[in-house]
């Protein structure tokens, strides 16, 4: 099963179209030279050479206007594409599948190009994060300025707390009859923790304590595996769509892919949002119920299912959803402490 090659095929031969029809409007008239071998030209490019037969000797204004033109002509399509997308998924998606894909963004690009806004949005919050994320300094004037000194001291005693929590566990002082030695209090912490599997938890501790400590390599971690793995929940969704339409006639795979598609465009569209509105306003993640209302009417509208049947199967695709996300923020974590050491 070759999962997104239809799309990737039919976005090359897409672009391939633009470019020629593009380049048969400027081209230069049919017998003039080559401007790279002088060879007579018989069409947009020169069959000698290979070079596009076009004359770039042009004003700053015919450049604006072309770069206009280039960009609306993607755009006609996105004013088709984006509000279906919005307001009525069932019917974009149906329209693909029935075979009306000429006035439609190809819906492998669209989900890369939401992949991009979404990693660009998300490393945007993320430097938000990053900075948040940074350990206190008990010596930084500007985080204990309106402390009082039994504040400041307590404040102190604290981070000093955590940070010993965070050592690795050679430096918990223990002495070889089991006792924790007076020198180190939080030994015992670390001890009750490293019960389990020393080795695992000495290996947690120093990492979250590297983590803590650069937190810059922590998040570009983060970003880097992040792109890989969202690629991931595409071959996903459109397995557990087809687990979840088995016995349903008329329904094939590649309905599925073009369903995903659709539908986590949308979600990265609004995670975008979230994410940009979230660096000003704390409550932007309210915009997610908007999520579940999206998935049922695009749902019930391209699989033509009753209420209950759409519901049934949004509950057992969020579960599955869930565990498949969960799994992957689990990795991020892990790979970002493993990079952060």
């Amino acid at each position: 099963m070759s999962l997104g090659a239809p799309e990737i095929e039919a976005a090359a031969l897409d672009a391939i179209a633009g470019e020629t029809a593009r380049a048969s409007r400027h081209a230069l008239p049919l017998g003039a030279p080559c401007p790279n071998c002088a060879t007579p030209l018989a069409g947009p490019w020169c069959h000698a050479c290979g070079q596009k037969g076009e004359e770039y000797h042009r004003s700053i204004w015919r450049l604006f206007a072309e770069a206009f033109e280039g960009l609306t002509h993607f755009d006609s399509r996105i004013w088709n594409t984006l509000p279906k997308l919005a307001f009525r998924p069932g019917k974009l998606t149906h329209e693909y599948l029935e075979g009306h894909r000429a006035s439609q963004i190809p819906p492998f690009r669209m989900f890369l190009i939401v992949l991009l806004l979404v990693f660009f949005a998300g490393g945007l919050a993320l430097d938000q994060s990053a900075t948040k994320f940074k350990a206190p300094d008990p010596n930084d004037p500007a985080q204990t300025k309106n402390m009082t000194p039994e504040e400041k001291a307590q404040f102190a005693q604290g981070m000093a707390n955590v940070r010993a929590a965070l050592t690795d566990a050679n430096a918990d002082a223990k002495t070889s009859d089991g006792t924790v030695s007076a020198a180190n209090p939080n030994a015992q912490v670390s001890m009750n923790i490293d019960a389990g599997n020393p080795k695992r938890t000495r290996w947690l501790k120093q990492h979250i304590r590297a983590a803590v400590d650069r937190p810059e390599t922590f998040f570009l971690a983060i970003e880097e595996w992040g792109h890989r793995f969202a690629i991931l929940m595409l071959p996903i969704a459109a397995l557990m769509l087809t687990a979840l339409f088995a016995f349903r006639k008329g329904v094939y795979v590649f309905d599925h892919v073009i369903f995903s598609m659709h539908s986590l465009s949308f979600l990265g569209l609004l995670l975008t949002a979230i994410f940009l509105t979230g660096i000003w306003w704390s409550g932007a993640w309210w915009l997610l119920w908007a999520a579940p209302v999206h998935l049922f009417v695009h749902m019930r509208g391209t699989y033509r299912t009753g209420v209950f049947s759409t519901l049934v199967r949004m509950g057992l695709l969020f579960v599955g959803s869930s565990v498949a996300v969960g799994l992957m923020v689990v990795g991020l974590v892990f790979l970002g402490l493993s990079a952060a050491h």
